[in-house]
């Protein structure tokens, strides 16, 4: 895993929960009109069916009251950063785990709204800086929400590609705070200042090795849309296919990131 930066962009706590529980809200609508058939049908994570992946997002947010039933950790001992590196660590337990919420939650409507109402109750009882353990190590409860906005964004996505016709709405903040993680995760793994990557309007990093640019126009540019620049950090979409789909534009000999993508699956 590569060494985490010491300096995280912060994310303010108030907006980040906000968006959580906007998106959440914008899942659960979703899903209560979903047909038998269309909860049956295959999606790109493997071989999980869309009730799978319901009942994954709702996991992926149960994981903040799961944590927060355990002790609190005596001191952090990662920051955000770290997270993205770790976040498949234990795939084998999450499918597990995934399979079972799937079985015992057969109206997945009002799974996610049981959800969402534990959830409100959690923020509204805890303070941000309350230290989760978490699969990255232990970070403040903040830190923490942030990660769930990135999971609710990449698995609306899964989800609007699984069902024909369906269209989610994603949250701005929420797709915000996605793609700047991310971002900045990709200028962990590869750190310099050679190239730059543009993810408009959200983000702009520096990263690989080589002449840092300072003045005028950077050498080494790529520049692409949030949910495409989403979707290559994930795996979900391969840089030759972005590139050849012109879904990616990359100038100069260090703009290639094939090599560096995906940064977590």
């Amino acid at each position: 895993m590569p060494p985490a930066k010491k300096r995280t962009r912060t994310y303010d706590p108030a907006r980040t929960r906000a968006a959580v529980l906007a998106q959440l809200g914008n899942v659960r609508e979703a899903v209560a009109g979903l047909t038998p058939g269309q909860l049956a049908l295959p999606t790109r994570l493997g071989e999980w069916t869309v009730r799978e992946l319901v009942a994954h997002i709702g996991t992926a947010l149960t994981a903040i009251g799961r944590s927060l039933a355990l002790p609190e950790p005596p001191r952090q001992d990662a920051v955000l950063l770290d997270w993205p590196f770790a976040a498949s660590a234990n795939s084998s337990a999450i499918d597990d785990f995934t399979r079972r919420a799937a079985e015992q939650h057969p109206d997945l409507g009002l799974y996610l709204a049981d959800i969402e109402r534990d959830l409100v109750e959690q923020l509204d009882t805890h303070p941000w800086t309350r230290l989760l353990q978490t699969n990255a190590g232990a970070l403040p409860l903040a830190d923490y929400l942030v990660t769930r906005a990135v999971e609710l964004v990449v698995h609306t996505d899964d989800l609007n590609a699984a069902v024909p016709g369906l269209a989610v709405a994603v949250d701005r903040q929420a797709l915000a705070a996605t793609t700047r993680l991310l971002a900045d995760a990709l200028a962990v793994r590869a750190p310099g200042g050679a190239t730059e990557v543009r993810v408009p309007p959200y983000a702009v990093v520096q990263c690989v090795e080589g002449p840092r640019h300072t003045r005028g126009t950077p050498p080494n540019v790529v520049e692409t849309d949030p949910l495409t620049w989403i979707r290559l950090a994930t795996g979900r979409l391969t840089w030759k296919e972005a590139v050849e789909a012109a879904q990616v534009s990359a100038s100069g000999e260090r703009a290639d990131l094939g090599a560096l993508l995906p940064l977590m699956s």
